[in-house]
């Protein structure tokens, strides 16, 4: 192999950029030459394609979102749209290429292995909903920056003595949630594996207002409900004042924390590793701080496993 590609698709996730430079370096340092695709896989069927050097790659590690862009491509999900992408990266010389990003990703990258082209995942997405891995590349970071806005959000709902509902990212996983609502301290956590009972909720908190906590967080995923609806039911429940915050795309921004930029640079550079080695069809991922790799092609079929354990601690915590 002496030509691979590396493109981002689906939403961005910061760390995507470190993942970026490490495949880039990883392949230059092998005596590969590696070459970005802009946009995904509409770029890939487009063929917006062009060569990297280490230079290309300096100074993005500690940059959100991807320099080669995303786009959503629903051409790429039919037989003729894969075809043509395949036929642009042989008009390149590229034998082997790296996704990078979530589920979406992963469909693509697996239609392309179907197909016979060599290609390895690497788990990019804030919603840390890859099977395979225990954290994907970004997760941090937006738990991160939703922590920050809980503790800055609990500022004003003490001031005021008011519950706050804070809607978080996540699409049908409630890792954000349950992570930044953990660390927050929130008096109840939702997530979409789980149902949640508005009586018992009610309850818990008039009882810390007995006691003279006047003021609630309470996180809600996305995939549970939206924040107003929920506010909406719990006003009627309680008649507690009550506001909502939807903290929305400021999630998929800014700088990736350490732990971000360290993860996406092991497993973009291991993906590359695999590909020199001829394994193809992979999806890199990181279980118990050590590197693995699935069939691509079986892990899609894994479901995403939630910390049903810190999920109880919560509530244990939030009496």
């Amino acid at each position: 192999m002496k030509r691979i590609g590396v493109l981002t698709s689906g939403g961005d996730a910061p760390g995507m950029n470190a993942a970026i430079r490490a495949i880039v370096r990883k392949g230059i340092y092998h005596g590969l030459e590696v070459f970005g695709v802009y946009n995904g896989y509409s770029g890939l069927i487009n063929g917006k394609i062009e060569k990297l050097e280490v230079g290309s790659v300096g100074d993005i590690i500690h940059r959100g979102g991807t320099m080669l862009h995303s786009a959503r491509c629903l051409e790429f999900k039919t037989q003729e749209g894969q075809q043509k992408g395949i036929e642009q990266m042989k008009r390149f010389g590229i034998e082997g290429l790296v996704v990078i990003g979530g589920d979406g990703s992963y469909q693509g990258a697996k239609a392309l292995t179907e197909h016979g082209f060599p290609c390895v995942g690497v788990p990019g997405t804030i919603d840390n909903d890859i099977p395979g891995t225990d954290f994907t590349i970004g997760f941090d970071t937006a738990i991160n920056t939703v922590l920050d806005a809980i503790d800055k959000i609990r500022d004003t709902a003490s001031s005021h003595e008011r519950t706050f509902i804070i809607e978080v990212m996540g699409r049908d996983a409630g890792d954000i949630a349950l992570w930044s609502g953990l660390a927050g301290g929130a008096e109840t956590i939702l997530i979409p594996e789980d149902n949640y009972d508005m009586n018992e909720i009610a309850e818990r908190l008039r009882k810390g207002n007995d006691r003279g906590k006047k003021h609630s967080i309470i996180v809600v995923a996305e995939g549970v409900k939206s924040g107003n609806e929920f506010a909406k039911e719990l006003e009627e429940a309680t008649n507690f004042d009550t506001r909502v915050s939807v903290l929305g795309h400021i999630q998929r921004g800014g700088s990736p924390t350490a732990s971000d930029r360290v993860l996406a640079s092991r497993l973009g550079a291991r993906a590359v590793e695999l590909l020199l080695e001829g394994k193809g069809g992979r999806a890199v991922g990181i279980e118990n701080n050590q590197l693995v790799d699935y069939d691509i092609l079986e892990i899609l079929g894994t479901p995403h496993k939630v910390a049903f354990d810190m999920y109880r601690l919560s509530k244990e915590l939030s009496i």
